[in-house]
């Protein structure tokens, strides 16, 4: 890990070095998957079952793409009931938040007095991508149709790698199906994400695809960005936690080996005014690493974690501010005054006592957020993003004469007649 103090030679270009994190498509990515879309759009599932093979699945037929009624009924009724009250527990809670945060259909007179407002309408038929196989990500699954169950999409498609033998894990296709998926597929990577925006013969396409993966799956959702909507293209995991003196730092510690879990490219950060505190998360995230199970993949990911020391909480703030990172941690005497003053933060969890672990599961916001600098643009998955936006006008013979000269002189001005007597004709007697 990289401990960054003011006094070192070259602090702030060290800082820029460290927290630069452009995802930049890797050529080598970009090439593999426009080959992959090209092929799946050409051949359909013969392509898809030759690359779910390729690429370390397993061997399927076409008739075994989708998961049968039958697997995912004996995956619920087998489901442990520890598993499943954990399922029920964070799904509740998203499923409300998810309500809360819906767009509703409005109307109102303009003016002139005609009717204008906006409809909105669910999804016909979406896509959700899961990452699976064998780590299977029971919460993804949960934070993503859910959302689109609440908002009352006929059609969420769930694809999701199979592991060699063939099968979904349990517990991971027992909340696809309790959380509102209406089909799934036993097929990962960016051969998945092209057969729902391509379609195949065994699955038909969507018209907006969601939920995140690796790097090859979020290439390939930025490229059928236009035949399809996407969400977001979610990067590697990160977290930033802004610490004073008063933070526990065996707490600090924790949150950012969590996050460093995700894998060798997520970054752990820590901004703290109080030199004593980044000593001592220093001296905790070494210890805590031994206890992890995984300590090796964790030591290597912590080779992108990040100790600032910082002159002040205003400094602070401009870092994570600049930084836009995914989650943000506020361990703080005062969290809230903090919390204000954040613009570009995916999510925000106030006071020691809020983990992150806690929006990654349970709490009820989903857990998909804006990776790589891209809160500074764009929010979190939400309710409304699988709702769509319909404008709506209506005249009547009041309105429209109101609205006339208005009309006539902005078809003057661009000099389109015919849009001005699309509407004069309408009132000639």
């Amino acid at each position: 890990m990289k401990v960054l103090r003011p006094r070192d030679k070259g602090y702030k270009k060290s800082i820029t070095a460290a927290l630069n994190r452009r995802l930049i498509p890797d050529p080598e990515v970009r090439g593999v998957v426009a080959k992959i879309l090209s092929d799946i759009e050409a051949k359909g599932d013969a392509a898809l079952l030759r690359y779910t093979k390729k690429f370390g699945g397993p061997s399927l037929t076409p008739a075994q793409i989708p998961v049968a009624p039958a697997e995912t009924a004996r995956a619920i009724a087998e489901l442990d009931p520890d598993v499943r009250r954990a399922i029920s527990a964070a799904r509740a809670n998203v499923r409300n938040f998810a309500r809360r945060s819906l767009r509703k259909s409005w109307f109102m007179k303009n003016r002139q007095g005609a009717v204008v407002g906006e409809r909105f309408d669910p999804f016909q038929r979406v896509g959700i991508y899961v990452p699976g196989g064998t780590a299977p990500l029971v919460s993804s699954a949960i934070m993503t149709c859910t959302l689109a169950a609440a908002a009352g999409v006929p059609e969420i498609v769930a694809v999701t790698p199979a592991g060699k033998s063939g099968g979904v894990h349990p517990a991971l296709l027992a909340a696809l199906a309790e959380c509102g998926a209406t089909e799934i597929y036993r097929v990962g990577g960016a051969q998945a994400v092209a057969a729902l925006a391509c379609g195949t013969k065994t699955i038909r396409p969507v018209q907006k695809i969601f939920g995140p993966g690796n790097a090859f799956v979020v290439e390939a959702k930025r490229q059928v960005f236009g035949r399809v909507a996407v969400d977001l293209l979610p990067g590697p995991s990160e977290v930033l936690v802004i610490a004073d003196s008063t933070a526990n730092p065996q707490w600090i510690a924790a949150d950012l080996l969590a996050q460093s879990e995700h894998g060798h490219g997520s970054q752990s950060i820590l901004v703290t005014d109080s030199p004593k505190i980044l000593s001592a998360v220093e001296k905790a995230l070494g210890k805590q690493t031994k206890l992890s199970q995984r300590p090796k993949a964790l030591s290597a990911a912590l080779k992108n974690a990040t100790l600032v020391l910082v002159p002040d909480m205003d400094a602070a703030v401009k870092l994570a501010n600049d930084y836009a990172a995914e989650h943000v941690s506020i361990a703080t005497a005062r969290p809230g005054e903090i919390a204000l003053r954040l613009t570009t933060t995916g999510a925000i969890f106030l006071g020691g006592l809020s983990p992150v672990v806690g929006g990654d599961f349970l709490a009820g916001p989903s857990h998909e957020l804006p990776t790589g600098g891209a809160g500074k643009s764009f929010a979190g998955l939400t309710a409304d993003q699988f709702q769509r936006r319909t404008s709506i006008v209506m005249f009547d013979e009041p309105s429209l004469r109101a609205s006339l000269p208005y009309l006539e002189t902005f078809s003057a001005i661009e000099g389109l007649d015919a849009h001005g007597r699309s509407a004069s004709i309408r009132l000639e007697k």
